[in-house]
């Protein structure tokens, strides 16, 4: 089993931007993103960390439905 790596904000934002998320706002260190889906609006919030620690990253895939595995693909 891989373990959720160490990432900056940058690189997981960018990733998820490959996944459908836009960018909604900011406030602070907090960054709000969101993607319409049939069943609905998923919206998650990402730390502007650096890094971002893994179990903060393993809980925004699970937030965003995504696995860790189709993470890794759009890094």
């Amino acid at each position: 089993m891989t373990k959720v790596p160490s990432l900056g904000y940058k690189k997981v934002m960018a990733a998820l931007g490959r996944a459908g998320f836009t960018e909604v706002r900011q406030k602070g260190s907090h960054i709000r993103i969101e993607k319409e889906t049939s069943e609905g609006t998923i919206k998650v919030t990402i730390p502007a960390h650096k890094p971002i620690k893994r179990s903060t990253l393993s809980h925004i895939l699970k937030d965003a439905g995504l696995s860790l595995s189709e993470f890794i693909d759009l890094l």
